[in-house]
């Protein structure tokens, strides 16, 4: 991922990152507490661990914080879309060597596909 305003490229986000960026993608810009407090409804989360994490992730790049308010608000750098393709794009690359009907194939002969992915798949193509 490259950082918009610096041109460097971003480090891939971890598990915990990603976790954190749906939070931030879904409702948009938000506080630490926020996100905490998001994550909180899947898995059990300490403030602290979230503080730490969005911290790193603004040292990496992955966020920044817009401290011009008493509660710094946190933002993503990268929009959705883009963090997502790249990170298909290397998925695709790594297991199915490059080949997305390799991937494809896979996924429509995966028992959890239902018939309307089906028919959304078809129309798509």
């Amino acid at each position: 991922m490259e950082n918009i305003s610096t041109g460097k490229q971003l480090p891939e986000p971890t598990k915990a990152e990603l976790e954190i960026l749906q939070v931030l993608w879904e409702f948009g810009p938000s506080t630490v507490r926020f996100v905490n407090e998001q994550l909180n409804l899947q898995k059990d989360v300490n403030y602290t661990s979230t503080l730490k994490q969005m911290q790193i992730m603004t040292e990496k790049g992955i966020l920044k914080r817009d401290e011009s308010q008493m509660k710094h608000i946190y933002i993503p750098v990268e929009a959705e879309e883009k963090t997502k393709d790249q990170l298909l794009d290397r998925f695709v690359n790594t297991l199915y060597k490059g080949s997305a009907s390799r991937l494809m194939m896979q996924l429509l002969g995966n028992e959890k596909i239902s018939k309307e992915e089906i028919e959304a798949i078809k129309k798509m193509l």
